[in-house]
């Protein structure tokens, strides 16, 4: 069992400019390590107690989802929805905000951040939200408070002052179209707290990366801001918006190099499903080469699959500690030879929720 040092009394330092928008490419000489949430495998995900551990752990990028409450705040959650995520069920001054919505064609119950200010959502605990599969995290449910986008930014610039190197922020926009729909659009609000905390400028002193599931935003932001774009890429067919928007036919047409040429229009690099980079043959053998990472190579992508986790059921067949091993859902598998071989196939970088595996495979790739 891994010793985990908490965060006590974060001190926090400001450093915000406005200067000229320039273009800000990051330069990288090795695969990125992207802690997923924080080192969400070790405690529960989206707290600066994850965000800290991952960066102990070596990443080099953490990850916040970003959603919005009522009064525009962005706070760091998987989803709008948070009762999988906090303790809202257990307050009673809450019971009256549960509701059923329909968020992209899919129907949801539970209460939701854009029903919440920021204040409100002040007042809850994270939880652990896979409980089952990671029971040791299920331990310090209602412990860490949660986040708004401003407080991982100045925790980030502490901690690189700490470790002596700059900790990027590899930032998700989650449901933007739905949160268009109830008028609270993302993506100017986005660009200004970059800008209001010194990130949209030439001399931003963190690396920052703009992901997102849907191409809109990403075209939007193209030309306003100075971060590197990622599309993210799932398997099943997305909205027919979305394929438009790329300008393709079918969702299997974007994983080649046309496709990939259309996308490098609007984004950087894709970040894909990793079934998407070593798809499963009959034979569930190791791979180490991919045509997915060729072609988008070819288009001038970065590729930044997701997401590396320890677990069996999160892992391809071939890395699973053994053919039966599944009926424990929290037994773990070689993620170290996943990650390997993804970085031997040409990854530029893995999102993850156990970044110190990552880190330790990315140096025995490298010897």
């Amino acid at each position: 069992m891994k010793k985990i040092l908490f965060c006590g009394s974060l001190i926090l330092a400001s450093s915000c400019q406005n200067n000229t928008m320039k273009t800000h490419p990051i330069k990288e000489t090795q695969p990125i390590i992207i802690a997923h949430r924080g080192a969400s495998g070790y405690l529960p995900e989206h707290t600066l107690e994850a965000y800290k551990l991952g960066i102990e752990m070596g990443a080099d990028y953490i990850e916040p989802d970003l959603v919005l409450t009522k009064d525009g705040v962005f706070v760091a959650r998987h989803e709008n929805e948070i009762s999988t995520t906090t303790n809202v069920a257990d307050l009673a001054q809450f019971k009256d905000r549960h509701t059923t919505k329909t968020i992209e064609g899919v129907e949801h119950t539970g209460w939701f951040t854009e029903d919440f200010t920021f204040e409100e959502l002040k007042t809850l605990k994270a939880k652990e939200r896979l409980p089952k599969i990671r029971p040791d995290n299920a331990k310090h449910d209602n412990k860490f408070d949660i986040v708004r986008l401003e407080e991982i930014i100045l925790f980030a610039r502490e901690q690189s002052k700490i470790h002596g190197r700059n900790i990027g922020l590899y930032i998700e926009l989650k449901h933007p179209k739905y949160f268009n729909e109830i008028s609270l659009p993302m993506e100017d609000r986005f660009l200004s707290v970059l800008s209001e905390n010194g990130l949209n400028s030439k001399d931003a002193d963190l690396p920052v990366y703009i992901q997102c599931f849907w191409p809109e935003p990403l075209i939007y932001m193209k030309g306003k801001t100075i971060h590197p774009q990622i599309f993210l890429m799932y398997s099943e067919a997305p909205d027919q918006s979305v394929l438009e928007s790329v300008g393709v036919k079918n969702w299997e047409e974007s994983y080649t190099i046309e496709g990939f040429e259309k996308i490098s229009e609007f984004a950087d690099g894709v970040g894909p499903w990793t079934g998407l980079v070593f798809p499963e043959g009959k034979s569930n053998q190791r791979q180490n080469t991919s045509e997915f990472i060729e072609n988008a190579h070819k288009a001038g992508l970065k590729v930044h699959p997701w997401t590396l986790r320890a677990e069996n059921v999160h892992l391809p067949v071939a890395y699973r500690s053994s053919a039966d091993a599944d009926n424990s859902v929290s037994t773990q598998g070689d993620l170290s030879a996943f990650t390997t071989d993804l970085i031997k196939a040409g990854v530029d970088g893995v999102f993850t929720d156990h970044p110190d595996i990552a880190v330790s495979a990315r140096k025995k790739a490298a010897k």
